[in-house]
């Protein structure tokens, strides 16, 4: 029986290290965005911690279309990069120009539904469309309709107000 060469049994070790590096890799991410998330059934609240970037995040769907939202309190409300809109079909309403901590933007008006992990959703709401905006931002039109508070690193939303309208 022929070995296989040298040449060939170094590169068949060189993939198994590299792909085994990626998977840890790719496993260590799915780890720490699970871990920003959870639901605690027992208390009816959905916890989001605070990620590396010092920000929460809330992960849902916009028309179907997946994404990571920014929860920004200081945001009147939510607006989606026109990428993201265009992706999940929302039709082009009026346009409009929003105050943004970049300075002012114009956009659009759009109509959106939101799916919130936990539970949370919301029909048709009115979102800013804004082309140069890079992440979702879920703004005040939604959180102000949630009971939530923060304690040190972690943000607590009642879920027990899993349509809202």
């Amino acid at each position: 029986m022929n070995e296989l060469p040298r040449t060939a049994k170094l590169v068949t070790v060189w993939l198994l290290i590299i792909t085994a590096v990626w998977l840890g890799v790719e496993w260590a991410q799915w780890q720490r965005q699970r871990s920003r998330f959870s639901v605690d059934d027992l208390q009816q609240t959905i916890v989001l911690r605070r990620a590396p970037d010092g920000h929460f995040h809330w992960p849902g769907e916009v028309n179907g279309v997946a994404v990571d939202f920014l929860v920004d309190t200081g945001a009147t409300s939510t607006a989606l990069p026109l990428r993201l809109a265009r992706e999940a079909g929302l039709a082009e309403g009026a346009p409009l120009r929003s105050a943004t901590a970049g300075g002012l933007a114009d956009g659009h008006a759009s109509r959106a539904d939101l799916r919130l992990r936990g539970g949370v959703q919301v029909d048709r709401l009115r979102v800013a469309v804004l082309p140069r905006l890079e992440t979702p931002l879920l703004g005040m039109d939604v959180l102000g309709r949630l009971h939530f508070s923060q304690r040190g690193g972690e943000l607590h939303i009642e879920s027990g107000q899993a349509a809202v309208r």
